[in-house]
């Protein structure tokens, strides 16, 4: 057992998918791994979700410290940014070996189409 603030866990990966697990957190962060982006950015490079999950799991991601976000007021219109922490930033070749998995598996079982 994995004991990390208060929260047991069976095994490390558990650790893991705790904070990665939800259909689009590993794609939210595997997008601010090179940049960081506005909220209408990511809507864009994720056209399937929609805005109230788009809105959960990036909320997920902050209150983890996976991710950072900043608004800025001085002017309108208001303007929030997305970015991956320190923290966030450990995950990174984690993603990049997750995606290479998928295409992958992709290139030998599938037939691929880029949006």
């Amino acid at each position: 057992m994995y004991d990390l603030n208060g929260k047991l866990y069976p095994c490390s990966t558990s650790i893991t998918m705790d904070f990665i697990g939800g259909k689009y957190k590993t794609v939210i962060l595997f997008h601010l791994r090179k940049a960081t982006l506005r909220y209408n950015e990511l809507r864009r490079m994720m056209p399937g979700v929609t805005e109230r999950t788009l809105s959960i799991q990036l909320k997920q991601l902050e209150e983890d410290g996976l991710i950072s976000r900043t608004v800025y007021t001085s002017k309108p219109p208001l303007k929030v940014e997305y970015a991956l922490t320190d923290f966030g930033q450990t995950l990174v070749p984690l993603l990049e070996s997750i995606a290479k998995w998928g295409r992958d598996v992709a290139g030998e079982k599938a037939v691929v189409k880029k949006v």
